[in-house]
């Protein structure tokens, strides 16, 4: 089963695949961009690029990774429980300025229609988003600030309603907010149904 764990930055992702590797230990636990080493230099590039880079360059980078990491990690491992930290969901959030058909399609054609069973969504306040970016470093995305990651969640909530018309998936959405105990059960539970 291939599931993926989606959400802006700082709502608690990597706290929660952190506890999922205990319990599911013989789990492939991957995340986007950056599990391939394609991806490694892909990440380099998108997040903490000194340059000015257009919003189509942007997305087919984060593209030409997707397509790398099903070759690599998501084909492989097909008969496996794949949990990733964010998925082509995000992929297409981010993108938000084109066409969520064509993003799609786009995104079909570099997973070789392999798309996750279950999607965890955790989504926060904006109070809550300005407290956790103002705890860390920011990189080159996370400084564009509380109004834009309040958009990118908007977009998340729109492409999650797109794709539960267009593929067979299970969706969880969970508030950020409550406990990472809390929240641990109830992915847990998600992914043990």
């Amino acid at each position: 089963m291939y599931v993926a764990i989606e959400g802006i930055d700082c709502m608690g992702k990597s706290t929660q695949i952190a506890l999922l590797k205990e319990k599911f230990k013989d789990a492939i636990f991957t995340q986007e961009p950056g599990a391939t080493e394609l991806g490694k230099h892909l990440r380099e590039l998108l997040l903490l690029k000194p340059y000015t880079m257009s919003k189509k360059s942007e997305f087919l980078l984060f593209l030409a990774d997707r397509s790398q990491h099903y070759e690599e990690i998501l084909s492989q491992n097909k008969n496996k429980l794949i949990i990733s930290d964010r998925s082509f969901i995000s992929g297409m959030a981010y993108a938000k300025d084109f066409d969520k058909n064509f993003l799609f399609e786009l995104n079909d054609f570099a997973l070789n229609h392999f798309f996750p069973e279950k999607i965890i969504f955790l989504q926060g306040s904006k109070e809550l988003i300005e407290k956790r970016l103002s705890q860390k470093k920011l990189d080159d995305i996370e400084q564009r600030g509380v109004k834009y990651f309040l958009e990118i969640q908007k977009e998340l909530t729109s492409v999650l309603e797109l794709i539960e018309k267009k593929i067979k998936t299970r969706i969880l959405s969970l508030n950020a907010q409550d406990s990472k105990e809390n929240l641990h059960k109830q992915i847990k539970d998600f992914i043990d149904d």
